[in-house]
C-alpha cells in the first residue's frame, strides 16, 4: 500500500496549510463573536465565512472532495480533509467541502439526470446554495434503515411525501434550497428495495421545519432540524435513480464520505493533542510544569498512539476504495466509522482534563469539538451497527476458512 500523496495533492496540502494559518485560524474568534452576538436562533452564514469562501476560491481550494473536479483520489484528499477538521466550523465550508453537501453532490454527480444536475448540482458546486439529507426519523430506530416510515407514494406525474424526520443537518441555513429525502415507495418489496430517494425543494408546500435541535447544548450555524412532511408533492422527475434504489444510493454515498468524516475527526484529535501538550508545558502545578507529571505524559503518549493507529486504518480504507471500490472496502469503511470518532473523543477528553476548568468553556475549542466527536458515534450509523457488520463478516470469513488454519 502506498499512501504517498500525488504531486498535485502535495501542492494542495501546502496551499491549504497556508490558508489555514493565514486566514482560517485568525477567523475563528471573529466567527465566534458574530455568532454569540447574533444568538443561537440565527443560522445565517457569518460574514467572515463568506470572506473565507471567496479567499479559498481565489486560491483554487474549492470542491477538492470530488475526484472528477479536483483530480484527487480518495487517498489524496484524505490528508486535506484531516487538515480542515482542525477547524470544523470554518474550514470545510470555506472549501465547499462540508457535509451533507458533499454527499449530496456525489449522489447527484453519480445518479442525477441532466436536468437534476443543472438545477441542483451546478449551484451546489458553485457554492450558491446549500442542501440537506433527510433520512433519520424520531419514531423508529433509524439505525436500521429498513424501519424508515416516511412514505413516498406515486400519484400520477407526482410523488406525495408524508412523514417526520429529525437531525437533518443544514436545514436551518437560509441558503438550504433542496433536500434529498429517503422514504418508502414499496412496503411490500424486499427489505432493501423498499426505499427510494427523491429531491424536495425547500419551499415545497407541506414541508415544515419544526425546530432546530442543539447538540450537547450547542446550536450549529447550519442547524440540525426536525421536519414534518404533510402531503408534500413533487414531480416524479425528482426521483433519484429509480424506485427501490435508496439503499444502493446510500451505500454509494457512504464510502468516500466516511473517509472524509473520519479524517476530519482525526484533525480535531490532532489539534486537541497540540493544545494538550502546550497546556501541559505552560501550566505549573506541584512545583513544576504539568508536563513533568507521569500521568499527563501517559495521556499525551496514548493520544499519539491512538491517532496514528486510526489514521493508518483510514488511509488503508481510502487506498482500498481507490484501488478496488467501496464494496471491497466495506469492512474497513465500517471499522473507521467506529475507530476515528472513538479516538477523537478519547483524545479530546484527555485534552479537556489537562486543561481543567478551561477545557469545558469556550476559550478553547475543545468542548465544541468534543460535542461533535461524541455525536459522530451515533450519526451516520451508531458504533453498535458497524461493529455488528464487522463481526458478521469476520464470522462468515472464518466459517469459510479451512478448519486447519485456525488450529
Amino acid at each position: 500500500m502506498d499512501f504517498e500523496p500525488s504531486p498535485v495533492a502535495r501542492e494542495y496540502l501546502a496551499a491549504l496549510r497556508e490558508f489555514m494559518s493565514d486566514h482560517v485560524y485568525p477567523a475563528e474568534p471573529v466567527y465566534a463573536r458574530w455568532r454569540a452576538a447574533a444568538g443561537p436562533d440565527n443560522h445565517e452564514l457569518p460574514p467572515v465565512s463568506a470572506e473565507l469562501q471567496a479567499e479559498a476560491r481565489k486560491r483554487g481550494l474549492w470542491n477538492l472532495f470530488l475526484p472528477d473536479v479536483s483530480g484527487l483520489s480518495v487517498t489524496d484528499y484524505a490528508p486535506l480533509a484531516e487538515l480542515t477538521g482542525r477547524s470544523p466550523a470554518l474550514a470545510p465550508q470555506a472549501l465547499n467541502c462540508s457535509a451533507p453537501d458533499t454527499g449530496n453532490m456525489e449522489v447527484l454527480h453519480m445518479f442525477g439526470t441532466p436536468e437534476q444536475r443543472s438545477r441542483w448540482l451546478d449551484p451546489l458546486l458553485a457554492g450558491e446554495i446549500r442542501s440537506a439529507f433527510a433520512m433519520t426519523e424520531p419514531d423508529v430506530a433509524s439505525s436500521d434503515a429498513a424501519n424508515i416510515e416516511t412514505s413516498i407514494v406515486r400519484d400520477g406525474d407526482d410523488y406525495v411525501i408524508d412523514g417526520r424526520k429529525w437531525w437533518i443537518s443544514g436545514m436551518a441555513d437560509p441558503r438550504c434550497a433542496v433536500l434529498i429525502v429517503m422514504g418508502r415507495t414499496d412496503p411490500a418489496a424486499a427489505p432493501h428495495r423498499r426505499q427510494s430517494m427523491i429531491l424536495v425543494p425547500r419551499d415545497t408546500p407541506g414541508l415544515e421545519v419544526v425546530r432546530s435541535m442543539p447538540v450537547f447544548g450547542f446550536q450549529d450555524q447550519e442547524g440540525h432540524c426536525e421536519l414534518r412532511f404533510t402531503g408534500v408533492r413533487v414531480p416524479a422527475a425528482n426521483l433519484v435513480a429509480g424506485e427501490g434504489d435508496g439503499f444502493m444510493i446510500a451505500q454509494a454515498r457512504l464510502g468516500p464520505g466516511r473517509v472524509h468524516h473520519c479524517m476530519r475527526a482525526l484533525g480535531m484529535a490532532e489539534r486537541a493533542l497540540e493544545l494538550m501538550t502546550r497546556r501541559a508545558a505552560s501550566r505549573t502545578a506541584f512545583g513544576g510544569p504539568l508536563s513533568d507529571q507521569g500521568v499527563v505524559q501517559q495521556q499525551i503518549a496514548e493520544s499519539r498512539l491512538s491517532i496514528e493507529q486510526a489514521r493508518l486504518l483510514v488511509m488503508k480504507t481510502a487506498w482500498l476504495i481507490d484501488r478496488y471500490g467501496t464494496k471491497a472496502a466495506r469492512t474497513e469503511i465500517a471499522a473507521i466509522k467506529v475507530a476515528a470518532p472513538r479516538t477523537a473523543t478519547e483524545v479530546l477528553d484527555r485534552a479537556i482534563q489537562v486543561h481543567g476548568g478551561a477545557g469545558v468553556g469556550d476559550d478553547v475549542p475543545l468542548a465544541l469539538m468534543y460535542a461533535h466527536a461524541r455525536a459522530m458515534r451515533i450519526f451516520d450509523g451508531p458504533d453498535e451497527v458497524h461493529l455488528r457488520s464487522i463481526a458478521r463478516r469476520e464470522l462468515k470469513h472464518q466459517a469459510a476458512a479451512p478448519r486447519e488454519a485456525a488450529q
